[in-house]
This record gives structure tokens, C-alpha cells and sequence, in this order.
């Protein structure tokens, strides 16, 4: 990245707050063999001597930029033509960019652009004067289907994690708060103006600017500058102009503002980022705090917010309206088509998605918008706004969807912060924490980005691999590949996976994952889990499927009733026949399932044939249990019967011949019980191996 620094010191130049970035690079006093030289290295090797325009320039507020390859430094106002210093990515100087064609001079993208690439150009509607004009996103959308929005509007206090726990639509809608009671929030007082925003943070600050007939930077704004602006009579101002991404952090501004409660308890930079990483002179994440400012008229074209972000906004005077798209794969598919195309400037994107919500915000409203919303805004009056953006783990996996169309529209991806995240969630899992079923996913998809992050570092071409390797921070993180594949394993077995399949087909269970039911429990590692199996119960072991049955057949229920007495003997005797007259007498339910399966095998047929009794013995006391095994209903037999095709009969031509299937249904048909038990089946009109099972005894739910 290219340095810039004024002239008592080099440092860093300020870095893009839309995302985390290289935090190990710290503003630091000349060091090094170059920066000994300060007599030598004061002086511009592009200068010549010259004095700039309008006399010398301010030692203090002299700005300097250091080429990437030579590391030497210029003044910006020697070199830089004209051009904003801050916007600047990777600079060379005239010798590098000769010495190697290959080297290009590039800039940062547009903070706050979300998904989008840098706006193409429209010269055909530029030449008729279209592209100039701020209303034409208006006349796009004229007679449009706009439909009113079905959000929720919830009272401040229902917004908590609760909520998150109960509502399955949590941070997946927007939801509106009408007034901040209970939000846990803190924002200025409702007089609070612009003036103040400027007195708070100076005149000279820097501000981006939007112009929003172009969608694309003012470059050379201050605050001050814009203060005259805004005051300035609306017919009177040259152009229309918007303010979206003022970050205010650790200002005397930021103070006041305090995002509410659930923001925080949720955002991964409060979380997940060190707090030895945080404050000033350190390079962080530092989206939590926006201050928005936007004339009538103003209009911010479809986007969604960077890196997946979810957002919340809170109007302190004026209003504005939003329209959303709902974040489905079509949707986000027909947004990555649009985004930065021609197609953008002249079409309405809700004509390529299925539906266009409308909201309506006034002042003392607060709303937030889930991660891949897309959405556009419109400012009818002068609007002051406070705001922020957060990442959080209730939909990772629709964050990493947007993180792919950033790739796809060439937003460089700043995702340092995911291994944070991973890193504290794979200790949480080593000490037994419990998790939501939805942080449970969140973790799963999380996991599964990290160990592509990994296999990229160890698989993908060289510049790949030296940018999977530079989103590591190495402050925590030695073996970057090790954790991912420990946090996937550990996070697979918490949610209740039997084998560490690439698949998720393996999967136990999906109920909840705390409490007695807990599902990710570590508790739960080596316990044996009372399955209620069935033939079509998920499988154990990654390569091992169970064969099929071609034909389940299950006869109805058999029902009996009697009375026997000296139950004693006939548990012992193990008949369950045995009377004698003098005994204590019980009433005996019996019950008589059977189940016939059959398939084909290599060999022939087999065929399986499972009985079940289940008895009832009642006392005339009153008390009862289920019997022991009768001897009689326990016999079980197996005749293999393996025959080769010439021992088969012919086909038969007949249309209607029984296949082999239904002839060995039709040998198992129903019998009285003590027919079942004779000298087993006879093999003789089907071919292969047959299994005659019989089950009995107590059974329980």
C-alpha cells in the first residue's frame, strides 16, 4: 500500500474504515536506513526546486507519498496531479512504472460502496445530459410496483436476545422501533444540527461526498465546506450532494452516540477483536459510528451494505425512504448481473427481482436491516442520521454469500475479522459451551470458509496464497489451517454429526442444542445415543449404505384374549399353556405383528420375516407386566436356499405371472400362531436365501 505522512513524520496513510485491515502496519517515527537521512529525505526528488502555487506550503500540512517499490518519497503536489492522496491504493513513481510495465498505480474503492464495482460511465445519456440529472433514479421508478412493507414494528424493549432465541425471523427482516424507549441507545438531542456535527469535529475534517446524480466522490471536501453547502438555499445549490459515511470514532462526537444494546452484544469487533487492538493508534474495524447527512432529493442507488453487514439507523431530524429487496439466491443473482454494468444506469433493478418493499422513516425512528438486504434510499427533506454497521453470528451464511458478489465485482475482501471470530469460537467449543441452533449453523458455515481460506493457503497459486496469508493475524493465529479444521471438526461434532463427512448427510439431529436436549453439548461425546432405528435410519459410517428392500410387507395386528392360571408355572415352564386348575388366575392379552421384506441379491431372493408378540398379564389384584419370552413364539429358523439359474423354472410368458417378489410374499401368508413355528418354510418356489426371524417379548416406546 502506498504511504503518505506530513512533513514532521511518515506514517501509515489512514486506512479504509469499511472493513479490517493489516493492523500489524502502525504509524511509526522515521526508522530505518531512509528515514535516517532527514536532511536529505526533506527535500522531493521530483521538486526541483519549484514553489508550489500560491507560495510555500505548511511544513505541517505538507503531504508526502512513498513509492512501493523504491520507497522513496514525494510530495504528493509534485506527483500526484491534481488527484486525491487518500484515494490512493498502491502508487510507483515515473522511474518504477518504466523500469517495470507491469506495475499500475491503483485506487482504493469508494468507502461504504457495498457489493458494487466503480460505476460505469453512461456516455450516451452524458451527451443528451442525462447522467447529470439527480431525478432520473425518481422517473425510473415511476409506474413501478411498490408494495407497502410487511416489517415488524417492535417497542425497544422486545429487541434483545431473546427475541433472537424465539423468533426464527430474527436479523433475517428489518424490523422498524418507532421511538428509542428501551433500545438501550444513546444519540444526541433532537436540536442537534449539522452546526454542531461540524463544531464537534472541525472545520478542516475530510469528508466524502457523493454526487448523486453520478453516484461517485466530490474529492477535496471538508466539513467546513460542507456546512456552507448545506445552508445554502436549495435552488441555489449547483448540484445534489450526499454524506453517507462520516465515521465519527473516537471523536468528541462519538461521545454522544452509543449504538443500541443489541448491536453490541452482538457485533464481532466488540466480541471478537482484541482489546489490546482497539482505540486510538490502532487499526480496527471502525463502522460502528456514522453520522449521514443528505439534502432533499438526495437518492443512494441500490447496494448492500459491505462485507454483509447488518446495519441500524436512527433519523434525528428529517425522514427518508427506503426501498428493500428481499436477499433470495435469484435476487442476489439478478443484483451481482446489475451491479456495475451499463445496465445500472438506465434500468430499475426491482424489474429483475420479484418484489419492492417500501418504508417509510421520520424522526425518532430507528431501523435495522439484516445482513444482504438490498436496498436504495431516498432523502425527500434535509436528513440527519446516526448509524452503524455490524457483522454478527445469526446468518453467516448469507455474510459469506455477500462476500462472494463482492469477489465476483472485484470489492477487495477484508476478512481478517473471520478469524477472530474463529478462534474464540473454537476455545467456547474446547471449554463445553452451549450454543442457539442458529449460532450453530453460523459456526458450521463460518468453519467451512476458513477451511477453503486454508486450503487456498496451501493449494492456490502464489498471489492467492499471499492473500489467504495476509488475513491471518498472526497476533493469535500460528497455524491458520490447523484451527479451521479443528473449529469444522469440533463444530460438526457439537451440532450433532456421527462422522466427519465432507457432506452434511450425516447429520443426527437438528432439535435444540441446550439444556437436557442439548445437541452440542460436548457432555454428550461419549454416550451411546438410543437411536430408534429403522432400516431407513441415517447411516454410521461414511462408505457403508445398507442395502434396500424392494418389497416391505406388514400383516395386520393379531389379537387374543384368555385366562390362565398358575402364571408361575407358565413362566417357568417358558409354554405359556400351562393351567392347573387350583392356581391364581390372569387374563392374558396377547398382540401378533408380522413383517415380510424381500429383495433381490446377487445369488437369488431373501426374504426376512420378523414376528413380534407382546403379552399382557393382568392379576385379578389389579397389578400387571409384560411376560418373558414364550418358547413357542421365539422359534426362529434360517434356510439358505441358494439355487443357480439352471435349477430356476423358466419365465412364464403369462401376463399375469406373479414376479418372485410376490411369490415369496404369498409362502408367508397369515397362519394361526402355532403354524408359524412348525419345521420352517419351504424353499421351493422362490430362489435364494431365507430368513425367518421371530421377535417377542415386553416392548416399550
Amino acid at each position: 500500500m502506498a504511504r503518505s505522512r506530513r512533513r514532521s513524520g511518515r506514517t501509515q496513510k489512514t486506512p479504509d474504515p469499511a472493513g479490517a485491515t493489516d493492523d500489524d502496519v502502525q504509524p511509526q517515527p522515521a526508522q530505518d536506513g531512509e528515514d535516517d537521512r532527514q536532511d536529505d529525505d526533506d527535500s522531493c526528488p521530483a521538486c526541483k526546486g519549484s514553489v508550489p502555487e500560491g507560495g510555500q506550503v505548511a511544513a505541517d500540512k505538507e503531504k508526502w507519498v512513498r513509492c512501493d517499490a523504491c520507497k522513496t518519497w514525494f510530495h504528493w503536489r509534485c506527483v500526484g496531479e491534481g488527484g486525491d492522496l487518500d484515494a490512493v491504493d498502491k502508487w510507483f513513481c515515473g522511474s518504477c512504472l518504466d523500469a517495470d510495465p507491469a506495475r499500475v498505480i491503483t485506487m482504493k474503492p469508494p468507502a461504504r460502496k457495498s457489493a458494487r464495482k466503480k460505476t460505469q460511465r453512461d456516455y450516451a445519456g452524458l451527451n443528451v445530459g442525462n447522467e447529470s440529472d439527480p431525478g432520473r433514479f425518481l422517473r425510473m421508478m415511476e409506474g413501478k410496483v411498490i408494495k407497502k412493507d410487511p416489517f415488524k414494528r417492535m417497542k425497544g424493549s422486545e429487541v434483545g436476545v431473546e427475541w433472537l432465541e424465539a423468533d426464527e425471523s430474527a436479523m433475517k427482516e428489518p424490523i422498524v422501533v418507532e421511538t428509542e424507549d428501551g433500545l438501550g441507545m444513546k444519540m444526541p438531542p433532537a436540536g442537534f444540527t449539522v452546526d454542531d456535527v461540524v463544531e464537534a469535529l472541525g472545520e478542516d475534517h475530510p469528508v466524502e461526498v457523493i454526487d448523486v446524480a453520478t453516484q461517485s466522490n466530490s474529492p477535496n471536501w471538508t466539513l467546513g465546506k460542507w456546512l456552507e453547502y448545506w445552508h445554502t438555499e436549495p435552488s441555489k445549490r449547483d448540484k445534489i450532494r450526499n454524506v453517507i459515511s462520516l465515521e465519527i470514532s473516537g471523536s468528541q462526537l462519538a461521545d454522544q452516540v452509543l449504538p443500541p444494546r443489541i448491536v453490541r452484544e452482538l457485533d464481532w469487533v466488540e466480541k471478537f477483536w482484541p482489546n489490546t487492538k482497539k482505540g486510538r493508534g490502532h487499526n480496527y474495524p471502525k463502522v460502528q459510528l456514522y453520522c449521514l447527512m443528505g439534502v432533499g432529493g438526495a437518492w443512494t442507488d441500490w447496494h448492500i451494505d459491505f462485507a454483509g453487514s447488518s446495519v441500524y439507523y436512527h433519523i434525528l431530524s428529517g425522514a427518508k425512504v427506503f426501498y428493500f429487496i428481499r436477499p433470495t439466491p435469484a435476487n442476489l443473482a439478478a443484483y451481482e448481473r446489475w451491479s456495475g454494468t451499463e445496465v445500472q444506469n438506465h434500468s430499475w433493478l426491482g424489474d429483475m427481482c420479484d418484489v419492492v418493499f417500501k418504508v417509510e422513516l421520520k424522526a425518532g425512528n430507528t431501523m435495522i436491516i439484516p445482513t444482504g438486504w438490498i436496498h436504495a434510499v431516498y432523502t425527500p427533506v434535509d436528513t440527519l442520521v446516526f448509524g452503524g454497521n455490524f457483522l454478527h453470528s445469526y446468518n453467516v451464511p448469507t455474510q459469506l454469500r455477500v462476500r462472494d458478489i463482492e469477489i465476483a465485482t472485484h470489492v477487495p475482501k477484508k476478512f481478517r475479522l473471520c478469524w477472530y471470530a474463529g478462534e474464540k469460537y473454537l476455545r467456547d467449543l474446547k471449554a463445553k459451551e452451549e450454543f442457539s441452533p442458529r449460532v450453530m449453523e453460523s459456526v458450521e458455515a463460518l468453519a467451512d470458509f476458513l477451511v477453503s481460506e486454508a486450503r487456498t493457503m496451501e493449494r492456490g497459486s502464489d498471489s492467492a496464497k499471499r492473500q489467504a496469508k495476509e488475513e491471518v493475524p498472526g497476533d493469535r493465529i500460528k497455524d491458520a489451517p490447523a484451527l479451521a479444521r479443528e473449529l469444522r471438526w469440533r463444530a460438526r461434532h457439537a451440532a450433532g454429526y456421527s462422522s466427519e463427512d465432507d457432506n452434511r448427510g450425516s447429520r443426527k439431529t437438528k432439535g435444540a442444542v441446550n439444556g437436557d436436549g442439548a445437541v452440542n453439548g460436548i457432555g454428550n461425546k461419549r454416550k451411546r445415543i438410543a437411536m430408534e432405528n429403522s432400516e431407513d435410519s441415517l447411516e454410521l459410517f461414511r462408505n457403508f449404505k445398507r442395502p434396500s428392500w424392494d418389497r416391505v410387507e406388514e400383516r395386520p395386528t393379531e389379537k387374543e384374549s384368555r385366562t390362565a392360571r398358575d402364571w408361575v408355572q407358565a413362566w417357568v415352564s417358558g409354554s405359556g399353556d400351562a393351567e392347573v386348575e387350583d392356581g391364581e388366575e390372569a387374563q392374558v392379552e396377547r398382540k401378533r405383528d408380522v413383517i415380510v421384506k424381500v429383495r433381490k441379491t446377487a445369488k437369488g431372493l431373501e426374504r426376512q420375516r420378523v414376528e413380534r408378540v407382546l403379552e399382557e398379564w393382568v392379576w385379578n389384584g389389579g397389578t400387571s407386566t409384560a411376560s418373558p419370552p414364550r418358547s413357542s413364539a421365539s422359534n426362529s429358523k434360517t434356510e439358505p436356499i441358494a439355487s443357480s439359474s439352471e435349477d430356476r423354472p423358466p419365465p412364464s410368458t403369462a401376463k399375469d405371472e406373479p414376479t418372485d417378489q410376490d411369490t415369496a410374499m404369498e409362502d408367508v401368508a397369515p397362519a394361526a400362531p402355532e403354524a408359524t413355528h412348525g419345521a420352517g418354510m419351504n424353499g421351493s418356489t422362490s430362489a435364494g436365501a431365507e430368513t425367518s426371524v421371530s421377535v417377542v417379548g415386553a416392548e416399550s416406546g
